[in-house]
C-alpha cells in the first residue's frame, strides 16, 4: 500500500509501538518481545487486520526499530510505518497527522503492548462511536483503593464510578486530531484524557478482562500462561495422485529425483508438496489447493509447487498459528525414496521455516497392487498438526 495514492478510508487503526519499555527491563522494547513464538506487536495487529470494519492499519514506531518492525509484520498488509515521538502522546499526534491524508471518519488508537484485544471489543468501541465523539473500553474497579503518603495510608478512596481504562480507544477522526494538536506539549495519560481536555464527550463501553497491558517481565510470564490456555490443536490431512508420463526425473518435496518417467500435472506435479499443502489447508479449514490455485488458471502451468505450500504457511501465520508437525507418506514402487529422504525433509523444513525434527518423510509400496503397484504413478498422503488460537468471541 506504500505506493498507492491516498484514498478515503472510513475507519483506520493506529497501533502505537514507539516506546522504549524502560519498566520492562529488557534489551528489546517490549512490543518486540515474543509471546507464543510471535511478537507482542504482531499479536496486537492481527485482530485489527481481520476486523471487517477496519479499512487500514498503521503503526507508529521508533525510527531505530525499523528492522525489528519489518521482521515483526512480515506478511501483514499495513500502511507505511510512521515515525513516533519521544512520548506516547507525541507519537499518536504524529500518527494522526500522517493518517489525515486518507480522510478517515473514525480512528481506533491501540497500545502494541495489549496483545489480547478481541474482535468483539473492537466492535463495541466502534458501536460507541455511533453515540459520541469518543469511546473508551473500561472495567469497573473492584479492589478497595487506598491513598498513601510516606508509606502510610491516609485515605480510603471511594471506588464508585471508577474504571480502569483500556485500548483501543475510538474517536471521530477530526475531533481527536484537533484535540491532540491543542494538547501538544502537555503530558496527558491517554487519548481519552486528550479528548476530555478538548471538551469531547467520551462514552464507556465494556472492556475485556483478558485485554491486559504488558508492562513488566512478570506480566509477560502471566501472558504466556494465558496464551497457552487459548491454544487448540487442529489436524488436517491431504492426499494427491499423479500419473507417470514422459520424462527422466520426478520432483518430490522440491527435489528432482532421476527416474525412467516424469509425473504429469498442471504445475510441476510435485505430488508430495501438493499433499502437504492440502494437509495444512485442511487444518485451517481453508479449502484445498485447487480453490487457491485453480488448475484452469494458466499462470500455474509448470509452476514450482513450493509456492503452494508457502501460501498455506502464510495463511497459518496470519491466523496466529504454529505448525507443530508434518507427516508425509509416499506410495510408489519406484523411484526409491530412501536415498533422497533427508534432502526432501530439509527442503520442506526450508520452505516452511521449520526445525527439521518437525518434518517426517516415509515411503511404502502397495505390494504390486493397484495403480501404484502397476507403476502407473505416485500417490502421497500427509498429515499436518497445527496449533491455533481459539476464537472465544
Amino acid at each position: 500500500m506504500a505506493d498507492a495514492a491516498p484514498s478515503p478510508l472510513r475507519t483506520v487503526a493506529l497501533v502505537v509501538a514507539a516506546g522504549r519499555g524502560q519498566r520492562f527491563g529488557a534489551e528489546l522494547p517490549k512490543q518486540y518481545q515474543t509471546l507464543g513464538g510471535e511478537t507482542l506487536l504482531r499479536h496486537s495487529l492481527r485482530p485489527f487486520l481481520a476486523h471487517p470494519d477496519i479499512d487500514a492499519v498503521a503503526v507508529a514506531i521508533h525510527p531505530d526499530d525499523r528492522p525489528l518492525y519489518d521482521r515483526a509484520v512480515q506478511g501483514f498488509d499495513l500502511l507505511p510505518p510512521i515515525g513516533g515521538g519521544a512520548e506516547r502522546q507525541e507519537s499518536v499526534r504524529l500518527g494522526l497527522e500522517r493518517l489525515a491524508e486518507f480522510g478517515p471518519e473514525r480512528v481506533l488508537i491501540h497500545d502494541a503492548a495489549r496483545p489480547f484485544v478481541s474482535e468483539d471489543l473492537i466492535s463495541r468501541v466502534l458501536a460507541g462511536l455511533e453515540l459520541a465523539p469518543g469511546a473508551l473500553p473500561a472495567l469497573p474497579v473492584a479492589d478497595t483503593l487506598k491513598r498513601a503518603e510516606d508509606g502510610k495510608i491516609v485515605e480510603t478512596v471511594p471506588r464508585d464510578g471508577l474504571h480502569r481504562a483500556q485500548t483501543p480507544q475510538g474517536f471521530r477522526f477530526n475531533d481527536i486530531l484537533n484535540a491532540h494538536r491543542a494538547a501538544a506539549g502537555r503530558s496527558l495519560t491517554d487519548d481519552a484524557a486528550v479528548a476530555e481536555a478538548a471538551g469531547l464527550e467520551v462514552v464507556l463501553v465494556p472492556g475485556d478482562p483478558a485485554n491486559e497491558k504488558i508492562t513488566t517481565a512478570e506480566d509477560l510470564q502471566r501472558a504466556e500462561t494465558a496464551f497457552a490456555v487459548r491454544l487448540e490443536t487442529c489436524v488436517g490431512q491431504g492426499f494427491d495422485v499423479h500419473r507417470f508420463g514422459e520424462g527422466d526425473f520426478v520432483t518430490l518435496c522440491g527435489i528432482e529425483i532421476p527416474h525412467s518417467h516424469g509425473l504429469l500435472g498442471h504445475s510441476d506435479a510435485d505430488v508430495a508438496l501438493h499433499a502437504l499443502t492440502d494437509a495444512v489447508l485442511g487444518a485451517l479449514a481453508e479449502g484445498d489447493i485447487g480453490s487457491h490455485f485453480p488448475p484452469s488458471d494458466p499462470q500455474w502451468r509448470g509452476a514450482p509447487s513450493r509456492i503452494f505450500l508457502e501460501k498455506a504457511g502464510r495463511l497459518l501465520a496470519l491466523r496466529g498459528g504454529r505448525l507443530l508437525h508434518l507427516d508425509l507418506t509416499l506410495l510408489c514402487e519406484a523411484p526409491k525414496i530412501g536415498p533422497h529422504r533427508e534432502a526432501m525433509r530439509a527442503k520442506v523444513a526450508e520452505i516452511l521455516e521449520l526445525p527439521l525434527d518437525r518434518v517426517a518423510v516415509k515411503a511404502t509400496t502397495t505390494e504390486g497392487l493397484g495403480f501404484t503397484g502397476r507403476r502407473e504413478g505416485i500417490a502421497a498422503q500427509a498429515v499436518a498438526t497445527v496449533s491455533l488460537p481459539r476464537d472465544d468471541r
